[in-house]
Formats: structure tokens, sequence, C-alpha cells
């Protein structure tokens, strides 16, 4: 009974073993390229012509030759094999490389924060990667949305989800134009700010207005002010506060320049202790994919890189 020559499991090894035989002339040095004996080599090629029913290689003391048999089938099997070889080694490159769309939902803070820094040099690195990122105040259903990710402060963070710090501690800062301060007396503690002209920030989840949070040597207070202006951007508070109409409540980096120009006047700073800042987050540590890990990877660098400037500095 002729055997059977339906290419099974296991064959293309054999196939492939044969191709190297045929291409070196030489069983010793096939057995060496292919890392086996010349033993278990020899066992192969007799097991993929009794499969096949007809030789593939003449020996001789002296030489190793395809048959006829043995060359029409290197016609067609060694571009075959060629082919399977480019096909795996794409395989392996399209693995290896950092494409798709990574979707990051965040604040406009955290996104100025965290992103931003970093977006310049990562859309360099990874050029076949696109980066899309929501501006949203609500706290998103991160599989629902479609995200790959999330940017919030640490304390609005759902427990189930795995969240790394991304950026250093931030502050508040409670700033005022010199120009409303020279109408109205500086508060000394939170609670003189009741006397004053508060720019309140709307915070849409919650549909409030944020309660201006203080500590100082232990002591916390939560204070809910009234004012002639709400808005639910930062940078309209600094505007506001610039143009002399009230205190602003923001964070400490947002307000920097202008403190630094003398726009605006730092008041209360004794009650603005740090705070952990902003944190990525997503659902499982499992579904990671390979364009956040990039990112991750990318965040903990420039991380590095900052310590590493302020300790020289």
């Amino acid at each position: 009974m002729q055997a059977d020559k339906t290419i099974s499991h296991g064959v293309l090894d054999d196939l492939s073993a044969f191709a190297v035989v045929a291409r070196l002339r030489s069983f010793s040095r096939a057995a060496a390229e292919l890392n086996v004996s010349n033993s278990m080599l020899s066992y192969t090629i007799k097991r993929l012509e009794d499969r096949l029913g007809y030789p593939l290689l003449r020996r001789t003391s002296r030489s190793v030759a395809p048959t006829a048999e043995g060359q029409t089938l290197l016609l067609t099997l060694e571009p075959a094999l060629g082919a399977i070889d480019g096909a795996l080694g794409d395989l392996s490159r399209i693995r290896d490389r950092i494409s798709g769309t990574l979707r990051v939902t965040a604040t406009r803070q955290g996104y100025e924060a965290v992103i931003r820094p970093v977006l310049a040099d990562f859309c360099t690195t990874y050029p076949e990667a696109t980066v899309e990122v929501i501006i949203d105040y609500a706290f998103r259903d991160l599989v629902a949305g479609c995200f790959d990710a999330g940017i919030r402060l640490g304390e609005k963070l759902e427990q189930d989800m795995v969240a790394l710090p991304v950026g250093p501690a931030l502050r508040m800062a409670a700033v005022a134009s010199p120009e409303y301060l020279s109408r109205h007396s500086a508060p000394s503690t939170p609670d003189d700010l009741q006397h004053h002209r508060c720019i309140n920030y709307r915070m849409e989840t919650a549909g409030s207005l944020y309660s201006w949070e203080f500590e100082n040597g232990g002591r916390k207070l939560k204070v809910a002010l009234s004012g002639p202006l709400t808005f639910n951007e930062p940078d309209l508070m600094l505007e506001g506060a610039i143009d002399g109409l009230g205190v602003a409540y923001v964070l400490e980096h947002e307000a920097a320049v202008d403190i630094g120009t003398g726009r605006l006047v730092r008041v209360l700073e004794d009650w603005c202790p740090p705070f952990p800042g902003f944190f990525l987050y997503y659902p499982s540590r499992k579904q990671v994919s390979p364009v956040l890990a990039a990112l991750l990877k990318h965040l903990r660098y420039s991380e590095r890189r900052q310590d590493q400037q302020a300790t020289s500095a």
C-alpha cells in the first residue's frame, strides 16, 4: 500500500530538514546547522521518504544529492519555505512594532501635566501610533467608551482600577490681582474668604460648586464660597482673577507664570500643602495594549529624567 501523501503535523519540519541537506549536500553539515544528531537527521529524511513513497536523496560514501523526485520537490519547496520565513519575520516585526490607536480620557489639567510634556517625543519614537485624547471632566467607563486609559487625580479613582502615579505632587493656590487686593484686605485664614468675592469652579459631574479645601498643621477646612463668577475651566477663573474680579483657587502650576510676572498675588499659601498628583488608570493589567505599554514606559522614563535633572541642579 502506498504511504499516505497528505501533509500532516510535523511534515513541514521534515521538509525543511530535507531542504537543508539538499542545499549543503552533507548530512553532517546539515545536522550541525539544525542542531540535531546525524542519526536523528537520517531518521527524519527516511520518515519523509517513506511518507511520500519515493526517495528524495541519493547517497554515496562521498556525497549527497537530490534524486529527480527530490529536485522536482525542491523547485516548489524552497520558494515556499522562503515565503513562510518571510511571513513569520513580518509577523514578528508587527508584534514588536508599536502601532494602533491609544485612546485616553483626561481632564485638561491632566493632559497638560501628563500627556503634553511627552507627546512630541512619543510620536517621534512611535510614528505608527495614533494618540486620541478626549478632554472630559466626567468619569467615563473606560471599557464602554473604548478607552485604553484615563488620567485623573488619585483621590477620585475607583478601587478596582489599576492606577499608576504619573506626575509630581500638586498644590492649590488662592490668587488675586494686586488691584483687587488694593480694594480688599488679603485673607489671613480660609474663613476670611467669606468676606471676599470668590470665583467658583463648577464640577460638571456632580453638578455642584467645588468647596475649597485647605489644611494647616493637621487642621482641615472645606469652605463653600459665593461670588460673582462661576466657570468650569481654570483658564477662565485665572482670567477673572487677573481682571480684578475676585479670588480664584486653582492648581499652583496653572497660576505660576502670572504669579511670577506679578499679575497675580498668592494668598493663604501656608494653607495649601502638597497632595498626590495625577494617576494614569486602566481596568486590568491583562488588557494593556502594546501602545499603552509604550506610553507607560515613556512616562516612567520622563519621570526618571526629571528626577535626575532635579538631583543634578
